[in-house]
């Protein structure tokens, strides 16, 4: 419970404070309603008793003083019940009163038209009075006036009038507003998790200071893919506008398609690799029933700059295993030829090999000039060879060395490219048939061209564009993410200017273009 109370006495105390308004105002209309009603209608009841008493040969005679008028003036009063009967001559003095300091003093009646001839319905000094003339015989000339009223009830006479309708309707109220407090409160706790304002208060404060302070980013969707919350690293991740809050996730044609399927939910699963900016982000999707999903994004970028020189490492691993393997079996095969005494073919044997691997070498240093890109290609020799398949230059290759950015990004694009190739043509079937990959590098005026054809199926055309798109693969990921490494050739594309496309002529070429 907090300094304020719980949230059900608070509901309690607001609604017993709304049943008061209430009634208030319901008393107040009650009695001024009332008012109305009892003027109208006790004016009906003075003017009759003033016209009764008007109508007496008595009053209207006027021989007859005071000693005479007070009969009848008294006997209409207490037979009507109203408060006063008062008989005066035409010049307003009193003749007859139930209230003997008024005899001789002038009648006081305010806007009454009682002089003029007519009779007169109204309010003096908190009294509903009515003045009926008298007129002579001939029916032209006041000669008395009649006046009888009737006091004005207080502002809650009606209720003190009736003490227990009014007790009454005060309960009712009273248990009807306490019993919808209770229930209200009751609803409301559970829509809140049984939680007090202040603690919500506090939540929605600590959820703020957590969204923006987390160096995680976090998105909030509604059941329409509506971005309702987006914190700072979040809108820094994704490069959102600053109009993002309450827009469709579709709506921004700036996020491309792979980030909107993560985001909508149209691409499901863990750990979801989306490419942006430059960045290479995780993002998870978390549902929360019908009422929209949260999406947690990481920036993976050093993770994966780490990965990939871990995979050179890899890569040259494997290299350094298959020259090794290579290797031994050419041993075992020269200590057979020894054993045999057929040294004249361990010499021809050793030139042979020799032969080979000296005109791959002399080949790659002839066309390309720059060290990390020849000693790219020849270690994918040896994995080439190792896997069975022919790794060959085009006859009009060449490439200077180059500045080593352009240098880093050409190991990337050739590298996923011949591993891409590779792994095309290890799926595929041969029937005995030797594969092959064909690499091209051309320096011209103001790029360099990459170009790499293999034997393999080629690709489909409904689909040339969409081996790019993040997470794309046609192959089974039997160890993590898979279908990276053409988006990361396109990236590498595109930052530079550049671009990268595939075609078929006799199996799959992908062209890249990088600007110098």
């Amino acid at each position: 419970m907090g300094v304020r109370g719980s949230l059900a006495r608070q509901l309690l105390v607001w609604q017993l404070v709304v049943v008061t308004c209430l009634l208030c105002a319901v008393g107040v209309l009650a009695v001024t309603q009332a008012g109305s009603n009892f003027r109208t209608t006790e004016g009906r009841r003075v003017l009759s008793v003033a016209e009764s008493v008007a109508a007496q040969e008595v009053v209207g005679d006027l021989e007859n003083g005071p000693f005479e008028l007070a009969a009848p003036a008294e006997t209409a009063r207490s037979l009507s019940g109203v408060d006063f009967v008062v008989i005066a001559d035409a010049d307003r003095y009193v003749l007859a009163s139930p209230y003997p300091d008024q005899l001789r003093t002038r009648l006081g009646i305010g806007e009454s038209t009682v002089l003029s001839g007519r009779s007169w319905v109204g309010e003096l000094d908190g009294s509903i009075v009515a003045h009926v003339p008298v007129l002579d015989e001939k029916g032209g000339k006041v000669v008395r006036m009649v006046a009888a009223g009737s006091k004005s009830p207080g502002f809650f006479a009606g209720v003190l009038d009736s003490p227990d309708n009014a007790l009454r309707v005060l309960g009712v109220a009273l248990v009807i507003g306490v019993s919808g407090s209770l229930l209200l409160a009751r609803r409301v706790k559970n829509q809140t998790l049984g939680l007090e304002p202040h603690e919500i208060t506090a939540l929605v404060e600590n959820r703020e200071a957590l969204l923006h302070g987390i160096k995680e980013g976090v998105v909030g969707l509604d059941p329409q893919h509506r971005i309702t919350l987006v914190n700072d690293h979040a809108r820094d991740l994704l490069g959102l506008p600053e109009d993002a809050l309450g827009r469709p996730v579709d709506e921004l044609l700036d996020l491309n398609e792979r980030i909107r399927d993560v985001l909508t939910g149209r691409a499901t699963g863990a750990d979801q690799i989306v490419l942006r900016q430059g960045k290479v982000l995780t993002l998870n999707r978390m549902p929360i029933d019908v009422r929209g999903a949260v999406v947690t994004l990481r920036d993976r970028t050093d993770l994966m700059t780490l990965r990939d020189e871990l995979d050179a490492s890899r890569h040259a691993t494997d290299t350094l295993r298959a020259q090794a393997h290579e290797f031994s079996n050419r041993l075992h095969t020269i200590s057979g030829l020894l054993e045999l005494g057929e040294y004249d073919e361990v010499r021809g044997y050793v030139s042979r090999i020799s032969s080979a691997q000296g005109e791959w070498r002399a080949e790659v240093g002839s066309r390309i000039g720059d060290p990390a890109v020849a000693a790219l290609l020849i270690a994918k020799a040896s994995l080439a060879a190792e896997r069975g398949v022919g790794l060959r230059m085009a006859p009009d290759s060449e490439l200077d060395r180059v500045e080593d950015g352009l240098s880093t990004d050409l190991v990337t694009v050739l590298g996923n490219l011949v591993d891409n190739a590779l792994d095309a043509l290890s799926s595929q079937k041969q029937g005995g048939e030797q594969g092959w990959i064909e690499v091209g590098v051309w320096q011209e005026e103001d790029e360099v061209r990459v170009e790499v054809r293999d034997s393999g199926p080629g690709v489909a055309p409904e689909i040339a564009e969409e081996v790019f798109e993040h997470g794309f693969t046609t192959k089974a990921a039997a160890h993590g993410q898979r279908g990276l490494g053409l988006a990361l050739i396109r990236q590498a594309c595109v930052r530079r200017g550049g671009s990268v496309e595939v075609h078929n002529s006799g199996g799959a070429v992908f062209t890249a273009r990088l600007p110098r």
